[in-house]
């Protein structure tokens, strides 16, 4: 693959990865978009619950299979590695597209805030939870982990070089501050359907399935140095066994931040 075909393949991963995530959140609050969790594709209540769980578990395995170490060295065989990020991140998105447009209205009311602060304060929520997801991407490298960086150095004829491990602002409240955004604002409704209410639990226990794995090739690739971290911070809820790491000893490698 030529220098500028890639460029231009990741920017447009990239682009469609963005309406993707913008379209989320109109999703996910059911507001601004023609589809949402609320108003989807009429069914029946058996027929909802399939089609949602199948949409929510091929989104699931794409993501987890296609990053496993092991799985990207025989992906790579195939795929530049230069778009190997770019690939993963357009598949992911386009899956979610596909979720959003085959999505299964199960409107029956699970809970209905009434009283004006209440429903203020989880606006207030839903809202921080994606600006929270947004921000952790910057806090580790937002342009690597879209896939940008690997063929903008492709563009230039450099070789890529991975990112040193940083725990930066919210790194060093938990180790996944994206995940908790997302768990966050999937669950900070006023209105809570049952439809939504099936996104919520679908969501966040993937969530908690995947970073196992995700934590397991962390410290299968940095050793001392992230068993360090995950001693001293905690995963997804911010002060959780604070006495615990305030007395936790620490690796001769030490974490990076």
């Amino acid at each position: 693959m030529s220098r500028i075909l890639a460029a231009v393949y990741g920017i447009v991963s990239y682009v469609i990865f963005l309406a993707a995530f913008l379209y989320a959140i109109g999703f996910v609050g059911d507001f601004a978009v023609p589809r949402t969790v609320d108003h989807g594709v009429d069914a029946s209540i058996g027929e909802a619950v399939v089609v949602n769980l199948v949409l929510l578990g091929l989104f699931a395995v794409q993501h987890s299979v296609m990053a496993r170490p092991a799985f990207k060295r025989r992906w790579t065989r195939w795929v530049p590695p230069v778009v190997e990020r770019s690939t993963y991140v357009l598949i992911a998105s386009l899956l979610l597209l596909l979720l959003f447009w085959q999505w299964r209205t199960m409107p029956q009311t699970v809970w209905d805030v009434s009283w004006a602060p209440g429903r203020f304060a989880l606006w207030v929520a839903f809202w921080a939870g994606w600006a929270t997801v947004l921000a952790s991407t910057f806090m580790i490298n937002h342009f690597d982990l879209f896939g940008l960086r690997q063929v903008y150095l492709g563009w230039r004829g450099e070789p890529y070089t991975g990112l040193k491990f940083q725990t930066l602002l919210l790194y060093r409240v938990v180790r996944h501050p994206i995940m908790l955004g997302f768990i966050v604002a999937f669950w900070a409704t006023p209105t809570m359907s049952a439809g939504h209410l099936l996104f919520a639990i679908a969501t966040t226990g993937y969530i908690l399935v995947a970073l196992r794995f995700e934590e397991h090739d962390l410290t299968e690739a940095m050793g001392d140095e992230y068993r360090d971290y995950r001693r001293r911070v905690p995963m997804l809820v911010p002060g959780l066994h604070r006495d615990h790491h305030r007395h936790a000893p620490t690796t001769p490698s030490g974490a990076a931040g």
